[in-house]
């Protein structure tokens, strides 16, 4: 009970202070460096920080981290260890390797562009296949991925490989993954394409809005992280038939006269664990 006072009180006296006017968002991204702690990630993937991250190295034997003017490769080492174990798999199945996207800011919270990728357990992996590993940093920031979807949005195109199919399965049949969101006909093209009945791992491969260039791969809770908050358990099955929605009635016009929908407020450091003020304040 002490405990929780003392941290209400220091969450309190942060919110008084001359950056309560901040965002979340603009408090975490001005802090380039991470914190001297053991690696610590605190509350949800969509609400929280991380304390003690560290950087995926921009180069490696079968990775290239991209958009390096973001600083947004910090992540904890489950994650950074997860990247060279899927870059080595994708170098295995033909691809030179992997162009890594977003991880996660020095301190977690919430970054530009993300609604998640607060806690370091989120990486985003390109469905460009690398053609070399030796972009110079420019080449870095003007190089785009590709899309994977059809203009319609409703199947995949040319793009799309049988090699992207099993890099994402290798990635969902990894026992720390805990989810991968990708854009809706990438579901369904696997479901179809996966052979069997025993597919528990297609259940962590789940439709998402804006995922045609990219897949994002989130990672469980680490052992032991107590302060760690794992998103709900998905649903029963393997999800194929509920995809559909995703490519018929969610792509519908919308309803006119429906009411507006109220616009999200961004993030305030009072929103987050209150672990996070000490996260953010930590020299």
């Amino acid at each position: 009970m002490i405990r929780r006072i003392l941290a209400l009180a220091l969450a309190l006296a942060v919110a008084a202070s001359p950056g309560a006017a901040q965002t979340a968002q603009q408090l975490f991204s001005a802090k380039p460096r991470p914190t001297a702690h053991a690696p610590q990630p605190i509350g949800g993937h969509s609400r929280g920080c991380i304390a003690g991250a560290v950087q995926l190295p921009e180069n490696g034997p079968t990775w290239q981290a991209m958009r390096l003017s973001r600083n947004h490769h910090w992540g904890h080492p489950d994650t950074i260890a997860l990247v060279e174990r899927l870059s080595r798999q994708a170098a295995g199945l033909g691809w030179a390797g992997l162009y890594v996207g977003d991880i996660g800011q020095a301190r977690g919270g919430p970054a530009p562009g993300h609604a998640s990728h607060q806690l370091g357990l989120d990486v985003d992996i390109w469905m460009l296949p690398p053609a070399r590993l030796d972009l110079s940093r420019a080449e870095r920031e003007s190089l785009s991925s590709i899309s994977v979807r059809s203009a319609d949005q409703r199947s995949v195109n040319r793009n799309w490989t049988q090699t992207h199919h099993a890099l994402i399965e290798a990635a969902a049949r990894d026992p720390a993954v805990e989810r991968i969101f990708v854009t809706a006909p990438v579901k369904l093209r696997m479901c179809a394409d996966a052979p069997g009945r025993n597919r528990p791992w297609l259940a962590k491969i789940r439709p998402w809005w804006g995922h045609d260039t990219h897949f994002h791969v989130r990672l469980q809770c680490p052992a032991g992280a107590r302060g760690c908050v794992n998103p709900d358990p998905l649903p029963a099955g393997d999800g194929c038939a509920e995809a559909v929605w995703w490519v018929t009635e969610a792509l519908e016009p919308p309803d006119p006269n429906a009411p507006p929908t109220p616009p999200r407020q961004p993030l305030t450091l009072a929103d987050l664990p209150p672990q996070c003020a000490q996260v953010l304040n930590a020299r």
